[in-house]
């Protein structure tokens, strides 16, 4: 549905025809008039007709936004695929690597068993005084 689709109203006292905007600002105009002469139940009654054709240009609007994404995402799809393709640098595993856990290569540096926790790699510790 777009913002030119035409409606067929069928108001409280009145019919009406035309676009969702135009029946909204309409409506909304009958619910003032009716307020300011005192009628406050047909006003009431306007101002929900009014409502309805606000959810609609609300729902055209999404329905317009969510289209347009689509069509930029598709635009701009093949786009990605070429740079991130095959001949991308690093496919073929000699590119720049990430670290993993504070590691180049994602693996600890492991002290043997036969050092005490804590001490560095080829250090010794005294017998405790």
């Amino acid at each position: 549905m777009s913002r030119s689709h035409v409606f067929d109203s069928n108001g409280p006292d009145v019919r009406l025809r035309g676009t969702a905007q135009q029946l909204f600002e309409k409506y909304l105009q009958l619910g003032r008039d009716a307020t300011g002469a005192g009628d406050r139940v047909m006003a009431e009654s306007y101002f929900q007709h009014a409502e309805h054709y606000f959810r609609i240009l609300n729902a055209i609007s999404q329905a317009q936004q969510q289209q347009q994404q689509r069509q930029q995402q598709h635009h701009h799809a093949p786009h990605q695929r070429h740079q991130n393709g095959p001949d991308a640098a690093g496919a073929d595993g000699t590119g720049e690597q990430p670290e993993v856990n504070g590691h180049p290569n994602g693996h600890a540096v492991v002290a043997p068993d036969n050092e005490p926790e804590g001490a560095e790699p080829g250090e010794t510790r005294g017998p405790a005084a």
